[in-house]
């Protein structure tokens, strides 16, 4: 384990070394990039599209992407190719170069890449961005964009120096109904004066009857043959090998995933957090965390989010909620939670339901609103008040297409990407101070406009996080 003392002081070593040079890789430095900056506006050519990470989770937008008929896949990049779950994938494409490591993927094939999908597990989220941006490469890469603050930060930061590469958060209700509605209802003052939201996921998770009397990482087990664990690792700093940190076990960890905050809270709070103007919260509190340790993910977590007044817009308390024993009250007549085709359905109507689809309750002076995630629409509670306002509600626009359509069409110039880094990004931030306070257990203070924490200068160090592993150092140097 890390020390106190040991980690602030790295983390400002680390931190020193942010603020200098440009996006440095192992990639030739001079190769070109005109092919990503080449699209012609109205240009029917489909992308040429290379995927990094194309087992599970990788292969389901793999399989979104090829429904859209718009991109050329020309290469597949895991760290564990031939492995069971990543052989629908080379089977699906069978022409496509084919790479265990994205650097020599680039370096091998560059020039033929216009864009990439990354859908590795969060931590190595960063790395593969970091140089396909550089590569100017346009850049869709699964939520959370990354594991620490700092990285998102420098992620920004690089889409802000590559303006012509268009990036995209893979939070797929940012271009469904979910978000024309909230995006409609704000605009003609339906969703206004907000001042509380109830978010909420309170499905089992992976780690539920993990033991969290944990001391110490489990013990090492022997490598896959077909796995590149230290390519996995990337930047990372060194765990050795077991099955409960491969597949989607990473998720449970603080080292490798973001829980289920992280998990869930892109397709739920993201709607609320854009249109609302939220940005970063001012305090946020761990107010239960059940079985808490060290190493993995409370079984219970009850958080609360405080944003400041905004221009008109009054401030908004966000408290977050998962758990399977750790279920919110919801107001009088929330009603049932209807059977959609993005989340599990659940019996309800009571005051306290056994059982809540994942979600959202959004309280403003007027009117409260309750919708699930994903793409789910909004409705106003109780029915009576729905009734009264159905002619006063505007008309919702139909998205002109999905998120992977999206992405694509603005790689082409036909469309703005729903979901850059601009947007997604400070979304992204307050899940990682959410998953600070969860790991310390203790209120956070945060000043927006620094961007540090006030309160704690082990936290505040937390948000930078370690060095990177030797080798890997250059992709934090924007």
């Amino acid at each position: 384990m890390t020390t106190r003392r040991d980690f602030l002081k790295s983390a400002a070593m680390a931190s020193a070394g942010l603020a200098i040079g440009g996006i440095s890789t192992k990639a030739n430095a001079t190769r070109t990039n005109a092919a990503s900056y080449s699209r012609i506006v109205g240009s029917n050519q489909k992308v040429n599209l290379a995927f990094i990470g194309v087992g599970n989770r990788g292969w389901e937008i793999m399989n979104d992407f090829a429904k859209t008929d718009l991109a050329n896949v020309v290469a597949l990049c895991d760290v564990d190719l031939g492995a069971k779950h990543t052989t629908n994938a080379l089977n699906k494409y069978p022409n496509a170069k084919r790479f265990k490591d994205f650097r020599t993927m680039f370096d091998k094939m560059g020039n033929e890449i216009e864009a990439v999908a990354i859908a590795t597990p969060d931590f190595a989220h960063f790395p593969a961005v970091m140089m396909s941006i550089k590569e100017g490469k346009h850049v869709y890469v699964e939520k959370p964009m990354a594991r620490t603050f700092n990285e998102v930060e420098l992620m920004m930061k690089a889409a802000r120096k590559y303006p012509n590469v268009v990036t995209q958060m893979g939070n797929q209700g940012h271009s469904e109904a979910n978000y024309f509605q909230f995006k409609a209802w704000k605009e003609a003052g339906i969703i206004k004066d907000v001042t509380a939201i109830t978010a909420h996921m309170n499905n089992p998770r992976r780690w539920h009857g993990w033991d969290p009397k944990i001391t110490k990482f489990p013990a090492a087990e022997p490598i896959p043959e077909t796995l590149d664990w230290d390519v996995w690792l990337s930047a990372q700093s060194y765990h050795d090998f077991n099955k409960d940190f491969h597949y989607g076990q990473w998720r449970c960890w603080y080292d490798f995933g973001m829980g289920a905050l992280g998990d869930w809270g892109a397709h739920i709070i993201d709607t609320a957090h854009e249109f609302l103007d939220l940005g970063l919260p001012e305090e946020i509190s761990p107010i239960m965390l059940k079985d808490h340790n060290d190493f993995f993910f409370p079984m219970s977590s009850t958080i609360e989010f405080k944003f400041p007044k905004r221009k008109k817009m009054p401030p908004v308390t966000i408290t977050w909620y998962d758990g399977v024993d750790n279920i919110p009250a919801v107001p009088e007549g929330y009603g049932v939670s209807e059977l959609d085709p993005n989340i599990p359905t659940v019996g309800g109507g009571k005051i306290q339901p056994a059982k809540l689809n994942p979600g959202k309750e959004i309280y403003s002076k007027d009117l409260t609103f309750k919708g699930g995630s994903h793409g789910s629409t909004l409705s106003i509670i109780p029915e009576e008040k729905a009734k009264d306002m159905a002619k006063k509600l505007p008309e919702v626009p139909k998205s002109p297409s999905n998120h992977f359509a999206n992405f694509l069409l603005a790689c082409q110039g036909k469309e703005k990407a729903r979901s850059p880094f601009e947007i997604a990004g400070p979304l992204s931030q307050v899940f990682c101070l959410g998953v600070a306070a969860q790991r310390f257990n203790k209120k956070i203070i945060f000043d927006r406009k620094t961007k540090t924490v006030t309160n704690d200068a082990f936290i505040n160090a937390f948000l930078t996080g370690e060095p990177p592993r030797r080798g890997w150092e250059d992709f934090y140097i924007v």
